[in-house]
């Protein structure tokens, strides 16, 4: 739980046994909630459905996109810790529903008193580069961690406690994707279509390495054998890009609009995706 006071953690401990998922899922929402200004998430956990959005006043979108229970048990914690982060902060905006207000009654007895701090001040208590920002979204699958920051055009990705930073240029990501055998090849998804993260340029890779110390005069007309240069932090395998032709994208968009009309997915879902349809055009 890097970045939690200890008042964090035992929220995050207490959130974890009131809904059912694990701390990690917890500690990745409650890090997305803080960095939306306490009324909207991006996540993307396997005990949260995978890939998913919570906006305060009820729009919940997980990857398991039929399992109403879990949207119901993932915005129920969404709420919770939205009006936990209010408690101990006066800089994140309170929640304006009145089921928003009775869970924060609720939420304030679990270790989010007014005025107490969930998170590590300073630069220490975050596993991202300080000059990134806050994140618009995180995430982590396996062993492997990332944030998206848009508003600095950076990508981080935290794999086995090596950060590597990268430039995502004008893309916006939606989603990330990590092969589960082989390499773990990643790849993640914008209004491109599928992209691969080796694709991208390397801004910074952490830590640093150490400038070489010069020789003495005298030492420097002997040439010196250097090492083989160090491998790239993140193996990604080479994945074709997915593209479809206009025909079949609106061909998609009118049976997510049959599943609308039959009430199998919700108005949000639908025009959610067809976004991200549209923006293949």
């Amino acid at each position: 739980m890097q970045g939690l006071s200890e008042d964090g953690r035992q929220l995050v401990e207490a959130m974890a046994s009131r809904h059912g998922v694990s701390t990690d899922a917890v500690t990745q929402l409650l890090m997305a909630i803080a960095a939306g200004g306490g009324r909207q998430a991006q996540f993307h956990h396997p005990d949260l459905g995978g890939m998913g959005q919570w906006s305060q006043g009820g729009m919940i979108m997980v990857g398991d996109m039929f399992n109403n229970g879990l949207k119901f048990r993932v915005d129920a914690l969404c709420n919770d810790l939205a009006a936990a982060l209010q408690a101990s902060s006066p800089f994140v905006v309170p929640p304006q529903s009145s089921q928003s207000q009775s869970q924060s009654n609720g939420a304030s007895g679990i270790g989010a008193t007014s005025g107490s701090s969930l998170f590590v001040p300073g630069p220490s208590g975050s596993r991202w580069p300080e000059e990134l920002g806050a994140p618009a979204s995180t995430g982590s699958q396996n062993d492997l961690h990332y944030a998206v920051f848009p508003a600095t055009h950076r990508l981080a990705i935290d794999q086995r406690g090596r950060v590597t930073v990268y430039d995502t240029a004008d893309h916006r990501i939606s989603g990330f994707s990590q092969q589960q055998s082989g390499d773990q090849s990643i790849t993640f998804t914008s209004q491109h279509g599928l992209v691969r993260v080796a694709d991208l340029a390397v801004v910074s890779p952490s830590p640093a390495t150490a400038p070489e110390p010069q020789a003495p005069a005298a030492e420097q007309a002997v040439p010196k054998a250097h090492p083989a240069p160090a491998p790239p932090p993140v193996n990604v395998v080479a994945n074709p890009a997915i593209t479809i032709s206009d025909d079949e994208i609106f061909s998609r968009i009118e049976r997510l609009a049959d599943l609308r009309k039959k009430d199998i997915i919700t108005a949000a879902e639908f025009e959610a995706k067809k976004a991200e349809l549209l923006a293949r055009l």
